[in-house]
């Protein structure tokens, strides 16, 4: 059986997008349609066929997202920007940005340093609170979008493609919301929203945070919210380097301050290359206070040896009203 995986690189953006193929001892090239010029200004649709910048997996846009941006390498004071409006990092200032819903071809998802079954969320389900992963969904930037046409029969292969999207030839992108999409979109709003966005680079590695509510755990004697916070580490340096330790600071309003340590993330120790210059991953964390906040550093080491601590950048934990029960889609 073939193993698929998806190469892209800026210097294919003139032509057709090709698939490697590997099978055994040998390998070859089969097109798979061809790369659009990128947006630079303005949205892509609805049904928007794309390659991801970073890690390189086929996708569809479903909807997009405006998010504040606090990024902590920019200068600030810029007119037009907004106040950040929690505790944490009062000093940088939020600039709005497009993201968008992505599903991702889950022939990729084996190739991908990234978790693809990132979204979770606390659902309703016979009187009880329980995780629920939504598979192949990934929040991806505008600038992180390349564009293209497909040339296959079967663009993207995900459970949901043909239960959200249909076929409209006479459109560009050839796709259209179904209503089950948008009916999805309204039911999981709190749980989908993406709103603050958080970056900082140390050393040549940037680190991206984006936080989730995913609700609130009630007992009898006591309620403990959850969130989960998508981190993605790049090396924009030369020199490879390796994700070492970790190491967290979780405040909460009730007055609790929790520290964390330990080896690598998600059980791993991961590289970052030239060749793989990226890794993403989810967690999640619970307070028995309706809001709080992170921050910490990651323990780099570089390949000439040097060790460095990473800052990972202040983030707001924040619940908000749920406003009835929530229940996963059918079809998670």
């Amino acid at each position: 059986m073939d193993l698929v995986c998806v190469t892209v690189q800026q210097k294919l953006l003139p032509v057709s997008l090709r698939l490697l193929s590997i099978r055994r001892h040998y390998a070859r090239l089969a097109e798979v349609g061809r790369l659009e010029t990128p947006k630079a200004e303005g949205k892509y649709d609805t049904g928007q066929l794309i390659l991801h910048r970073v890690f390189g997996y086929r996708g569809v846009v479903l909807f997009p997202w405006l998010a504040r941006v606090y990024d902590r390498d920019l200068p600030q004071h810029r007119e037009g920007d907004e106040e950040t409006n929690a505790g944490v990092g009062k000093e940088v200032r939020g600039r709005t940005h497009t993201f968008y819903q992505v599903l991702i071809d889950q022939r990729d998802c084996p190739y991908i340093r990234a978790q693809t079954e990132a979204v979770t969320f606390l659902g309703n389900q016979d009187s009880s609170r329980s995780l629920y992963a939504i598979p192949g969904l990934d929040y991806v930037a505008h600038e992180d979008i390349f564009p293209y046409v497909s040339a296959e029969k079967a663009p993207l292969h995900h459970e949901l493609f043909d239960k959200f999207l249909g076929p409209n030839p006479n459109r560009d992108p050839p796709f259209v919301a179904q209503d089950t999409l948008k009916a999805w979109q309204n039911k999981n709003h709190p749980w989908l929203e993406l709103s603050d966005v958080h970056k900082e680079t140390t050393e040549n590695i940037r680190v991206t945070v984006i936080p989730f509510y995913m609700g609130c755990k009630e007992s009898h004697a006591s309620s403990v919210y959850w969130w989960r916070y998508c981190i993605r580490l790049e090396n924009l340096g030369s020199l490879s380097v390796q994700l070492r330790e970790r190491h967290w600071r979780i405040f909460s309003l009730s007055g609790t301050l929790e520290t964390v340590r330990g080896r690598g993330v998600v059980g791993q120790e991961p590289a970052l290359t030239k060749t793989l210059p990226a890794f993403q991953y989810s967690s999640h964390v619970s307070l028995q206070a309706p809001s709080g906040h992170m921050w910490g550093t990651f323990r780099m080491e570089r390949e000439d040896g040097y060790t460095f601590d990473c800052r990972i950048p202040p983030f707001s934990l924040e619940s908000k009203a749920e406003g009835g029960p929530a229940t996963p889609p059918e079809t998670a």
